[in-house]
């Protein structure tokens, strides 16, 4: 495995468990500078290595390629292309009952909006977890979501949606939008909002109010120009650590926050 430094300590980042701001916190760096060097934009420097070595469990000489990594352990963690994907699908742990009280939120607050299909429930859900992951560095609901052509998709959406159905708490209509076929969610029940803070709630509010009259197309459009989006392969997962090289135009983080 022939990797860079910056990758090899995201490989043993991720084998430990350890989001960024965790192994940040441990080597005395902060987020944004860990982040640079897993990203190969930033150089160690020598007294940064050693921590970073320490904290590892490895040598300093094994993060500089002079002695190799145990690749056995390694290819343990990561076997297969196939493998990585299910880990990082399966990190964060996805809070199922946060998803449905989140989406039961949406739906009694815009769900009866003309504009608001399945498709502007996804981008919905993005925007909310992805603001909320860039204000504080903490999941909302840490779904996971892929790239596709309209825009990021939550993976676990149909089957969450579809235990939803069954349980009486959302019915799925059909309808139609500009003379297009739409998919729409209705709440049988108000959200709980004992599964979420004064803080998740306001953003929450904060994401509908500037993006929920936004059809189908114009938020799908308006998607592909956030940075997570626009550095994700076709059909792969956004990793949530990409919000912290938003624009402007999309980030939510003042500098009060940090």
């Amino acid at each position: 495995m022939n990797n860079t430094l910056g990758e090899k300590i995201k490989l043993l980042r991720e084998a430990k468990g350890w989001r960024q701001d965790e192994l940040a916190q441990k080597v005395g760096l902060n987020r944004e500078t860990l982040s640079s060097i897993e990203n190969n934009h930033r150089q160690i420097k020598a007294d940064e290595l050693s921590r970073f070595a320490d904290v590892l469990g490895v040598s300093a000489d094994q993060l500089l390629g002079r002695i190799p990594l145990d690749e056995v352990n390694l290819e343990k963690l990561y076997p297969s292309d196939k493998t990585k994907e299910a880990m990082r699908i399966s990190v964060p742990a996805k809070n199922v009952q946060k998803f449905r009280e989140v989406l039961l939120y949406i739906l009694n607050k815009v769900g009866a909006k003309s504009n608001v299909g399945e498709t502007v429930l996804y981008k919905l859900l993005y925007f909310i977890d992805f603001d909320f992951y860039e204000k504080y560095e903490e999941q909302l609901i840490g779904a996971t979501y892929k790239k596709n052509t309209y825009g990021p998709t939550p993976i676990e959406f149909e089957s969450i949606v579809n235990e939803m159905i069954a349980d009486e708490e959302i019915e799925k209509v059909k309808s139609e939008y500009f003379q297009r076929e739409q998919k729409k969610y209705l709440p049988l029940r108000n959200s709980c909002l004992d599964f979420l803070s004064a803080k998740e709630l306001k953003l929450i509010d904060e994401v509908l109010n500037r993006l929920a009259d936004k059809n189908a197309a114009q938020i799908s459009e308006y998607s592909h120009g956030d940075i997570p989006w626009k550095v994700t392969e076709d059909m792969e997962v956004i990793d949530y650590e990409t919000v912290f090289y938003r624009t402007p135009e999309y980030s939510v983080r003042s500098s009060e926050d940090e």
